[in-house]
């Protein structure tokens, strides 16, 4: 068994955490073949579209039973205070017992989720799936288990404004390509891989896990 980091955004922590994420897609970068020229793996297609030219290489996020450790947007403001995580923090709260007059204004400073060193990781997940297909090619059953369900509903979120217009575009009669939601999917890919990123259909790792862990003493404040 081996372990790798994976960076997440907020949104996807939070679907993770919720037990709504159960894969996740990431651009296949091709091997380079002195006869077939770009070729994905395993089982992959060379560009030619030629699906008997297939090289073996071994999926930069793992095989079944590996394990990926999660690297998120996070900070320790005080060494007593734990460790503390963007995609959930509420500040430092108010119970019963505070007096809101008698709280300091706190601006958070984070740190970005590539400097996360693997001491302050609070999830785990274990592989349990990896394939190669278009990134276009996803069902709406894939579109659930990448966790957006919720972004869809945000009318401010990214996802969830793109969802809408096209939900009443279809509503209205409008020839639709994809399901509103694949549209939803799409301009949250684009937000977060590049403008027309989702349009170029790219080859996709698609990796399937499952939570093995969340790190024992971490704040999830």
């Amino acid at each position: 068994m081996r372990e790798r980091p994976i960076l997440f955004s907020g949104p996807m922590v939070r679907a993770i955490l919720a037990g709504t994420k159960t894969q996740t897609r990431r651009v296949a970068k091709p091997v380079r073949h002195p006869d077939l020229g770009n070729v994905y793996t395993p089982g992959a297609l060379a560009l030619e579209r030629e699906p008997q030219h297939v090289i073996d290489r071994t999926c930069p996020y793992g095989q079944p039973g590996d394990r990926l450790w999660v690297r998120e947007t996070w900070n320790r403001f005080e060494p007593w205070s734990g460790t503390h995580y963007a995609a959930n923090y509420d500040g430092f709260g108010i119970g019963p017992d505070d007096d809101p007059d008698h709280i300091p204004d706190h601006k958070v400073r984070w740190r970005p989720s590539i400097h996360m060193p693997r001491a302050a990781c609070r999830l785990v997940l274990e592989v349990t799936g990896v394939r190669v297909e278009r990134l276009q090619d996803m069902t709406l059953d894939d579109l659930c288990e990448e966790g957006i369900s919720e972004l869809l509903e945000d009318p401010d979120s990214v996802p969830g404004r793109a969802f809408s217009r096209a939900e009443h575009a279809a509503i209205g009669g409008v020839p639709m390509q994809h399901i509103p939601e694949m549209y939803g999917f799409a301009a949250l890919w684009d937000s977060l891989n590049g403008s027309s990123s989702w349009s170029a259909n790219p080859w996709v790792w698609v990796v399937e896990f499952r939570r093995a862990g969340t790190k024992d003493g971490a704040s999830h404040a």
